[in-house]
């Protein structure tokens, strides 16, 4: 049996896309901009901030399908196959147009995460953790102590402001 809970980012299957998702990404992003499989493949890309890769093996045959449905029409220009939207495909969006809100959220929300990908990152997620791990048992043995609550809550802000203080695009 599945485990009903999500995290935070990833689809009903614990991968980014649920069945029918990654078809209705792609219908969307051909639906705001024409373009060939590459350009597709790298604005859906662009939408993670590089936590997600998609691969050839999976734009090129939901291109097919979706041509296939009448909901992307083939051109070419340059020697290159040019997906564009239908009719069918427009109103197939805006049918979708919350789901595809919502996978574009979750997209937002995972794309955040890709700065810890940078090298400077980790120099600092290690300390990062060991003071959120530090609170947290502080506030185990303080058993919930809104003073202590309180008091953490306190330190974290300050560290906050303290560290967007070096934040050279503050000082122009």
């Amino acid at each position: 049996m599945m485990n009903a809970r999500r995290t935070p980012g990833l689809g009903p299957t614990g991968r980014f896309f649920g069945p029918g998702e990654l078809r209705l990404a792609i219908l969307a992003l051909v639906a705001e901009q024409p373009g060939h499989g590459y350009q597709v493949m790298g604005r859906l890309a662009d939408r993670f901030n590089g936590t997600y890769e998609p691969s050839a093996g999976s734009i090129y045959p939901t291109l097919q399908l979706l041509e296939d449905e009448g909901l992307v029409r083939v051109e070419q220009a340059d020697g290159r196959k040019v997906y564009q939207v239908t009719d069918e495909g427009r109103r197939a969006v805006a049918e979708q147009a919350d789901e595809i809100e919502r996978l574009w959220g979750r997209a937002a929300s995972r794309g955040e995460w890709g700065m810890f990908r940078e090298p400077e990152a980790a120099e600092i997620v290690g300390p990062a953790l060991r003071l959120v791990k530090a609170a947290v048992k502080t506030l185990a043995h303080a058993h919930g102590d809104p003073r202590v609550v309180e008091r953490i809550q306190e330190i974290f802000v300050v560290a906050r402001r303290e560290v967007e203080q070096l934040d050279p695009r503050r000082h122009r």
